[in-house]
């Protein structure tokens, strides 16, 4: 896959050790380092799944500052579901009988210094030229919010339980022993579209905009001090409209 470069950034695979390592790196700073956690600038994020993934790394291209990073693990079908991350805190088993190639995308981040909405729209059009260039039928992961505290989130987990759960073919259900089954919690709860929207997270955002599901209960991650939950989205049922989007991206002249 050929770098994508757009504007004040450039999208493209790792190549090197050391581009892994950069990774590992902002992955560390982006989700272990919080709460005055001192950085020593050397301490990394890595796991055994590292080896078996494709690695994206958005950079600056004045500087080749890295701002974002995220990771393929490509699957033949869903017979290969248990080799995925979120495998091990979800009961994947219903997706064990999808019937195309997959991909789990994961450890999607942005240094914490940066704000800039255009990184996350290269990283959809970087994603959009893997699934082009592989034919994948799914895709998948894990949608984190910050903290181990459901109640900053109600507003977004009640609108997830409104409109956007998986469909029953695919449910993934509980395996993880600490979850919070908002899907229960808050059946009575009306959201208020406007809230809910402006506190999902940005990635889940996009999922969502595609046609995108997700699983009835947050997992708690005390290690990353976060909640989440499992997204899944069917490409063949991203609607044309925001097909036609993702490829503008591709197609719009740097």
């Amino acid at each position: 896959m050929q770098p994508i470069t757009k504007g004040l950034y450039r999208a493209r695979l790792a190549e090197t050790p050391a581009d892994i390592q950069a990774a590992q790196r902002l992955r560390w700073t982006c989700f272990m380092a919080r709460e005055g956690q001192a950085d020593d600038g050397v301490s990394l994020d890595r796991d055994a799944l590292d080896d078996d993934c494709s690695h994206m790394l958005i950079e600056q291209v004045a500087s080749g500052r890295l701002v974002c990073c995220f990771r393929f693990l490509p699957l033949t079908d869903g017979s290969q579901i248990a080799r995925s991350y979120s495998a091990q805190f979800y009961d994947l088993a219903a997706l064990g009988r999808f019937d195309g190639p997959m991909v789990e995308m994961g450890r999607f981040c942005i240094h914490p210094d940066i704000h800039d909405p255009h990184i996350v729209r290269l990283a959809w059009a970087a994603l959009t030229r893997f699934v082009d260039l592989t034919g994948v039928e799914m895709l998948f992961g894990c949608s984190s919010f910050v903290g181990c505290e459901p109640e900053p989130h109600a507003e977004a987990f009640a609108m997830l339980k409104e409109r956007h759960l998986a469909p029953r073919r695919w449910w993934p259900r509980v395996k993880s022993p600490k979850v919070f089954r908002f899907a229960r919690a808050l059946r009575l709860r009306k959201p208020d579209p406007r809230q809910a929207m402006a506190a999902m997270p940005p990635l889940l955002r996009s999922y969502l905009a595609m046609g995108g599901w997700v699983s009835d209960h947050a997992v708690v991650d005390p290690a990353l001090r976060t909640m989440h939950v499992f997204t899944g989205v069917e490409i063949r049922a991203i609607p044309p409209a925001r097909k036609r989007l993702l490829h503008a991206m591709l197609d719009q002249p740097v």
